[in-house]
């Protein structure tokens, strides 16, 4: 909530099916209107059934009539021609402001109506490792920046340690807290997650990409793979065998997990990606995802998942070019392992760390793997 510009008249918040976006937005409207302000806010949903017979823009102007001066618009991707009409308020209402919510498939640039000229466009997360104590222990922790995981780890590591045992708590949340939902109940949480998938590949890629039901089956079993699968490099002819389908075919269905939220794709070198280009690694996109669809999670792929999933919320994370597994921002060289992983991957390379699974405190240039739970 705090890294959104709420001045801004025309936002639009992206994510995975059940990350929190409808209560993000519910929580900004009781925090900005309070409970008695009923006149200038509204919360709708687009896949209400009042939609499938009046218009949005015609709902719009009405609720404007009315004094509405703050529409909060979830499930827009429900809509067909959202994006056309809500361009068309925005230009016309200038005292109105809009804040939308949607699949993290929608890609305001393609937008028939342009709303990316107007639209400012945030991507959000599941739950952090931090995020996730807080919720579950209501204990606060700043969020900290990269270089104050690298630079001053024991001082953030004395803090955490004094409020709490870190590892323990780090071992249930890759089992059961990305998703906020773990308010309902654990005996529920996997089931969820595997509804959240299905309705994703069966519901919102076919609807945002034209895609049909041969299609559907043989992206549910690429996923399935690719869970079940070690973090190696990738082998593109390999793998478009084991799913059944064309290597092109492969690279399209790859770039829709990846943007439906579902997988990460790490590339050697991220600013030169080509379209359909082979990416050098993937990983499932958060660790609870992994647990829910594979039987026997290897731990160095878990490893990997949290890494990659907790630093990219808000960096740039390639696929490295040294022995090491990861580079993020070009500049810092990060190997994921175990308490006992060595240096050697680290060998010639500059600005290196080793993130250690099963540490509470870093030793030289061994950072505890949990500590990057708390960049966001």
């Amino acid at each position: 909530m705090s890294t959104i510009n709420w001045d801004d008249r025309l936002i639009l918040i992206k994510g995975q099916r059940g990350v929190g976006k409808t209560t993000l937005m519910l929580q900004r409207i009781k925090r900005q209107f309070g409970d008695t302000d009923t006149t200038n806010v509204l919360y709708v949903s687009l896949d209400d059934i009042y939609f499938a017979t009046h218009g949005l823009l015609d709902f719009i102007e009405q609720f404007h009539a009315m004094g509405g001066s703050w529409l909060f618009i979830d499930e827009v991707h429900k809509y067909p021609t959202w994006s056309r009409e809500v361009k068309n308020a925005y230009d016309e209402f200038r005292d109105l402001h809009i804040v939308l919510s949607g699949s993290s498939l929608i890609d305001i640039n393609k937008g028939e109506a342009d709303l990316s000229r107007r639209c400012i466009s945030y991507n959000m997360q599941g739950l952090s490792l931090r995020e996730y104590l807080e919720m579950s222990l209501h204990i606060h922790f700043d969020v900290v920046t990269l270089d104050d995981v690298l630079q001053r780890p024991n001082e953030i590591c004395g803090e955490v340690n004094r409020e709490l045992r870190p590892l323990a708590l780090y071992n249930q949340y890759i089992r059961l807290g990305y998703y906020p939902y773990l308010i309902e109940g654990y005996s529920s949480y996997y089931p969820r997650i595997v509804n959240v998938v299905n309705m994703l590949i069966e519901s919102e890629l076919p609807q945002l990409r034209q895609l049909d039901v041969g299609s559907i089956r043989k992206i549910k079993a690429l996923l399935a793979i690719l869970a079940a699968g070690l973090p190696m490099q990738v082998d593109s002819v390999k793998l478009a065998s084991m799913a059944g389908i064309a290597r092109t075919t492969l690279l399209q269905y790859l770039q829709y997990l990846h943007e439906a939220r579902l997988i990460n794709l790490l590339y050697s070198d991220i600013a030169s990606v080509k379209k359909m280009q082979k990416p050098d690694k993937i990983l499932i996109e958060n660790t609870n995802l992994l647990y829910a669809l594979c039987d026997e999670v290897n731990v160095g792929t878990m490893r990997e998942v949290f890494a990659v999933n907790q630093l990219s919320a808000s960096h740039r994370v390639e696929y490295s070019k040294s022995a090491a597994d990861l580079l993020v921002d070009g500049t810092v060289t990060i190997e994921v392992g175990g308490a006992s992983k060595t240096k050697r991957q680290l060998s010639g390379v500059s600005n290196g760390f080793i993130a250690s699974d099963n540490i509470e405190y870093a030793t030289g240039n061994r950072i505890p793997l949990w500590l990057f739970g708390f960049l966001y």
